[in-house]
């Protein structure tokens, strides 16, 4: 059974850091690129940034020179290092696995993350 768990969310002031990870299993975490997918309140899902089986990195624009995903294959986890966060940054943020085909097959409950002073 595949799992996908979200951790390390919370309050931030702007301008803080978080960094969120998430714990795969029930399936070879090397073989698929992975991504971070959020919703903000009362906004559709927003993909926020991806990684690619060999480590190839995207993001959205909002969050580029910000944000760092990354991946531990011998930990099978992926991991979302945040700085510099702004109000506009707040939301639950998913885990998410690509299928064999396209799109996400695999989601994760999602952790919340709340930029506000």
């Amino acid at each position: 059974e595949v799992q996908l768990v979200e951790s390390g969310g919370g309050l931030v002031q702007p301008g803080g850091s978080l960094r969120l990870s998430c714990a795969a299993a029930g399936f070879t975490f090397n073989n698929y690129a992975m991504s971070w997918v959020r919703q903000a309140p009362g906004k559709g899902l927003e993909w926020v940034s991806g990684i690619g089986i060999g480590g190839v990195t995207s993001y959205v624009d909002s969050v580029k020179g910000r944000f760092t995903i990354s991946r531990d294959n011998a930990k099978n986890t992926l991991n979302l290092q945040m700085n510099s966060l702004k109000p506009e940054d707040t939301a639950v943020y998913y885990c998410a696995k690509f299928g064999p085909g396209s799109g996400f097959d695999y989601w994760g409950q999602g952790t919340q993350v709340t930029v506000s002073s």
